[in-house]
């Protein structure tokens, strides 16, 4: 079995995105990665005609956002109730800071695999 197959396999695998070697399947990519950036990127042809650097920069991107999470969770205890935040608003928005920094971390995953083999695709 080659890697194109095992990384389709993979339940990391993004349901948006056809398997390598489908008709399509860079198109369906190119479309999930710029989905995961702000909408002005949209804008850099350079980006959305070339997915693995597409990649690249969707992986940058959710790196900052992990830690962006991170820091936030980690500063809830400390910084909300200086901001009036009650104890079940600052549970609360622990909870969701987790679930988003799980969110991000699962997609995290699927732009490698992608990344892998769009770049495994080029050196054929």
């Amino acid at each position: 079995m080659s890697q194109t197959t095992l990384t389709t396999l993979s339940p990391d695998w993004p349901c948006q995105v056809k398997s390598p070697g489908n008709p399509d399947w860079e198109r369906t990519a190119t479309r999930w990665l710029r989905d995961l950036l702000p909408a002005r990127y949209a804008a850099y042809s350079t980006l959305t005609r070339h997915p693995a650097l597409l990649a690249r920069h969707a992986q940058l991107q959710l790196q900052y956002e992990m830690r962006a999470v991170q820091v936030a969770m980690c500063t809830s205890r400390a910084e909300l109730p200086t901001m009036g935040m009650v104890e079940a608003v600052i549970e609360n928005t622990i909870r969701l800071y987790a679930v988003e920094l799980e969110q991000l971390s699962r997609l995290a995953r699927g732009v490698r695999l992608v990344t892998e083999a769009l770049v495994s695709q080029r050196r054929r």
